[in-house]
C-alpha cells in the first residue's frame, strides 16, 4: 500500500498472470470503490454500485484474447508538478506507484499540464486502445474523487459527471447488444 497525495491507496497483490478481469476487479474495488467509501457521497456510491460496477466489464470488451491487459508499472499521479530535471535530465517523482492498465496513467491528463506533443509521444510508444475514450471517464473519475477527498469542493461534481457519463456509455453498450 502507499498514498496518492495524502490519501491511502490500497495495493493488494494481484494474482500471477493477471489480465483484464483482474484489472477490472482491482480498479473497481481498490480505486473507485475505495475513493467512494472515503468520499461518503450517497449519490455517487449508489450510481457506482447499482449502475456501473456490475457492468464495468462492458468497457473492456476490446481488451480480451491477444489484447488482454498486461500489468504495467504506473507512476499513478503523473502531472506537471511531479516532473522535473536532475543534472539536466528529465525525472519524475512523488509517485503513487502500482501495477495496472497503462491507460490509467491518463487519469490526471485533465490537470497534467502536458502538451499534446507529450501525449502524442506517449501514444507513439503505447497506442490508445479501441475503447480508450469509453474508459477515460473511469480513470479521470478516480483522480477527481481523490481530489475531492483531499481538498473538498467542486471535485465531487466532476466525479459525478464522469460517473453519469460512464452510466450512459454502459446503457448504450447494453442497448446495442
Amino acid at each position: 500500500d502507499n498514498t496518492i497525495g495524502g490519501t491511502p491507496q490500497p495495493n493488494p497483490w494481484t494474482k500471477p498472470n493477471s489480465g483484464t478481469q483482474e484489472w477490472i476487479e482491482f480498479f473497481r474495488d481498490h480505486r473507485i470503490g475505495h475513493q467512494l467509501d472515503l468520499a461518503g457521497d450517497a449519490y455517487c456510491s449508489n450510481l457506482w454500485e447499482k449502475d456501473i460496477a456490475p457492468r464495468l466489464h462492458l468497457l473492456f470488451e476490446d481488451l480480451q484474447g491477444e489484447k488482454e491487459i498486461k500489468p504495467s508499472l504506473l507512476h499513478g499521479d503523473l502531472w506537471s508538478g511531479n516532473i522535473g530535471s536532475a543534472d539536466g535530465k528529465p525525472s519524475i517523482f512523488d509517485p503513487a506507484v502500482y501495477f495496472g492498465h497503462h491507460e490509467a496513467e491518463w487519469g490526471m491528463s485533465w490537470c497534467a499540464g502536458f502538451t499534446q506533443t507529450f501525449w502524442d509521444g506517449y501514444n507513439s510508444i503505447i497506442p490508445r486502445g479501441e475503447g480508450f475514450l469509453d474508459r477515460k471517464p473511469l480513470y479521470d473519475c478516480y483522480h477527481q474523487l481523490n481530489h475531492y477527498n483531499l481538498f473538498g469542493g467542486g471535485y465531487i461534481s466532476s466525479a459525478r459527471g464522469h460517473l453519469e457519463s460512464l452510466k450512459k456509455k454502459l446503457d448504450a453498450k447494453e442497448k446495442a447488444k
